[in-house]
């Protein structure tokens, strides 16, 4: 017999949209139907939208998600920023703080910044604590999915087996989930562009190189939660260039934002962006020749995975076509002609926003997950007795 939880998930996908659908399509009775729906309707998760087309009497009400009645709290934390934004449930945001600031000023400085911000933005829009349901925090690392703990990066010294989800769950009493930056975009561009697409990969370029990728509407992460590393594939081991990881010859050592300014005598990502898109030839150059040394890796990556959609993101994807001009190059030029028929590579259609709104899906979908729905339902008293 399915749950009430289970009866959302028929909902939330549009599998059924009334009760006499969900009826005929479970094969449960009227009774037990309509007790899971006033179950979920009671608890704020689905509500009355309207009223669907009659087959004769009264015309049946229509079922959706009511995503307004629980709120998530985000954070996208990358090398150099930190943005945050308040979301209702179906991902959109209702208010939003970003500020420019270093992760390597450890784990204590920065969770400060995202708690403090975090009140911030609950007292802007006037919602009180009681309506966030979940909190999401994506980090350039990976993560521990058990633990919500970082076990390997290499541009946050401090963080590693730091308790973040003890830091932010001691104010706020709600679950909290920690991803890696790139599958957190990648969750994002896939949810705002291409859901119709099977296979997505993200490649996020700025100071380091990350990659996410998504595999039937879900991260893909790897038995070590390390899928995506393509930054670290060893090209060429005698070259000179040492990389974060300690190893030589790494693609991010030779395409990563970071290496391309050190190449131009610059400080940053952010300093080769504004270089090309002022014209500067020799920043071109360099830009072009980064992405097709990615594009390298990019088309193995092609060629094993079949995507049907390869995401620029990150600092690079600002360079306009530059980068995007190297990728293709090799990309094309080393992959078989049947695994590019049909493949789009394209830059981020969301851009910085990219990992506010993918962290939004992931908390979104833990809160009405049927495992969650129904733990909440259980813990809320009732008077009723039907099953």
């Amino acid at each position: 017999m399915l749950t009430a939880g289970q009866i959302l998930q028929l909902i939330r996908d549009r599998t059924c949209r009334t009760r006499k659908e969900l009826i005929e399509y479970t094969g449960l009775s009227r009774s037990t139907i309509t007790d899971r729906v006033d179950r979920l309707i009671d608890a704020g998760y689905i509500h009355e939208s309207g009223v669907g087309a009659s087959g004769g009497g009264r015309p049946p009400s229509v079922l959706d998600i009511d995503a307004t009645s629980r709120l998530a709290l985000v954070a996208d934390l990358g090398a150099s920023h930190a943005r945050v934004a308040l979301t209702d449930l179906a991902a959109r945001p209702l208010a939003e703080e970003h500020i420019e600031m270093r992760i390597e000023r450890g784990p204590e400085a920065v969770l400060t910044w995202v708690r403090q911000a975090f009140r911030r933005l609950l007292d802007r829009t006037g919602r009180p604590p009681g309506q966030i349901c979940g909190i999401g925090l994506n980090l350039p690392g990976s993560v521990d999915q058990t633990s919500g703990r970082m076990i390997r990066s290499f541009l946050m010294p401090g963080w590693d087996d730091h308790p973040i989800t003890e830091a932010l769950r001691a104010e706020f009493p709600v679950p909290v989930l920690v991803e890696n930056d790139a599958n957190a975009m990648a969750l994002g561009e896939w949810w705002s562009s291409w859901r119709d697409c099977a296979s997505l990969v993200l490649v996020k370029v700025s100071t380091g190189i990350g990659t996410g990728i998504v595999l039937g509407g879900r991260i893909y992460r790897g038995v070590e939660e390390a899928a995506g590393n393509l930054g670290h594939v060893r090209l060429f081991e005698t070259d000179d260039r040492v990389c974060t990881c300690g190893s030589r010859g790494c693609v991010a050592s030779l395409a990563s934002g970071q290496a391309m300014a050190a190449d131009l005598g610059r400080h940053s990502s952010r300093d080769v962006v504004r270089l090309v898109q002022t014209g500067d030839p020799a920043a071109i150059a360099r830009v072009q020749e980064g992405g097709r040394t990615l594009g390298i890796v990019l088309a193995t990556a092609v060629s094993l995975l079949n995507p049907g959609v390869l995401v620029l993101a990150g600092d690079m994807a600002e360079t306009g076509e530059h980068y995007l001009t190297g990728i293709r190059e090799s990309v094309y030029r080393r992959s078989l002609p049947y695994t590019t028929r049909n493949l789009e590579i394209a830059t981020s259609s969301l851009g910085d926003r990219a990992g506010i709104v993918g962290t939004a899906v992931i908390v979104m979908e833990h809160v009405l997950s049927p495992q969650a729905v129904d733990a909440a339902l259980a813990a809320r008293p009732r008077t009723d007795a039907v099953t």
